[in-house]
């Protein structure tokens, strides 16, 4: 117990003299109200995403032409996608797997708070000349190896429920109802794959993680500091698009990961979406990459607008 909740008329945690919310704390709450609306906003993109990445096209592919005016064959986009699940499962089919979905976000959001607060990060002099590039990188590494921890931490934390979330949604594939409530999928889980089955695809999310993070901030130390010129009016306003920038471009290169992880969250539970034809069954997360490598399908579900149909796939259109 800490010295100031032992004392007389000492305010419970999380509330200041008064009674008042303790701005810390309220800042938290906001993020978790900020973090499942964003994700119930953007859930339908994530349903409509995941079916094309474990392989399911129900609808056939149309003609289009191409930047150079020829005729390619292009499978359905996003929109059209959506519309697909709505005339099957109505409105609400969209949401497929939102509940589990949004508590995931909560623990995560939760635990990185809580993770900062346990191992607080030293202060360190803010540093940008070029003549302190030693001790800006180290600045740099320190900083990412203490970000590192908090986002391993929070996807250890919350990849149960990304797994149960994703079962709930491949539903769709083979219209199956084995996964509906958040409990009653963590018992079937336990009892059929024990406690490991809840963190199958955890190990590629957690390498994509990672590298996005370590690549993002080193290369953006890095443009910052050798590309960005001091004596540029706008240099301030540059390096502070710059994480964002490296992050979004870094992210598409690391996609990969986050599909192999998805489709490991599905493989071989006794779904559709995850059993052959839609997928063989993988003895590791490796395998997996290998498989989707060899078929040129890393990058499978990247692109939710234009997508056209793979070669392997396509023929010749008159």
């Amino acid at each position: 117990m800490s010295i100031a909740a032992a004392l007389p008329g000492a305010a419970p945690a999380g509330l200041v003299a008064g009674g008042r919310p303790d701005p810390a704390e309220g800042a938290e709450s906001l993020f978790v109200v900020l973090g499942a609306g964003f994700t119930a906003l953007s859930h339908p993109l994530l349903y409509v995403k995941l079916l094309i990445q474990v392989g399911h096209e129900p609808l056939p592919p149309t003609i289009g032409r191409n930047v150079l005016g020829r005729k390619v064959l292009y499978l359905p986009g996003f929109f059209t996608y959506a519309r697909h699940i709505v005339e099957v499962d109505g409105k609400t089919g969209l949401f497929r797997g939102l509940a589990p979905r949004i508590i995931s976000s909560t623990l995560s959001t939760i635990t990185r708070g809580s993770v900062k607060k346990i191992f607080p990060l030293e202060d360190m002099e803010h540093v940008s000349n070029k003549d302190d590039v030693k001790t800006s990188l180290r600045k740099v590494l320190k900083e990412t190896s203490h970000e590192m921890l908090i986002q391993c931490t929070s996807r250890l934390i919350s990849h149960p429920l990304h797994v149960i979330s994703m079962r709930c949604m491949v539903q769709f594939v083979g219209r199956e109802v084995k996964y509906s409530g958040v409990f009653s999928s963590i018992g079937r889980i336990f009892k059929e794959e024990g406690i490991m089955g809840f963190f199958t695809g955890l190990v590629p999310h957690i390498l994509g993680d990672v590298v996005v993070l370590w690549c993002c901030n080193v290369l953006a130390h890095f443009i910052n500091t050798y590309v960005v010129d001091d004596n540029f009016s706008q240099a301030s306003v540059i390096r502070s698009y710059t994480k964002f920038v490296m992050g979004i471009a870094v992210s598409m290169l690391t996609y990969p990961f986050l599909l192999v992880g998805d489709l490991m969250a599905v493989n071989n539970c006794g779904l559709r979406a995850g059993l052959p034809p839609y997928s063989p069954v993988f003895t590791s997360w490796v395998q997996c990459w290998r498989h989707l490598r060899a078929q040129g399908q890393l990058f499978r579900g990247s692109s939710l607008l234009f997508r056209r149909v793979s070669a392997a796939a396509s023929f010749p259109i008159d």
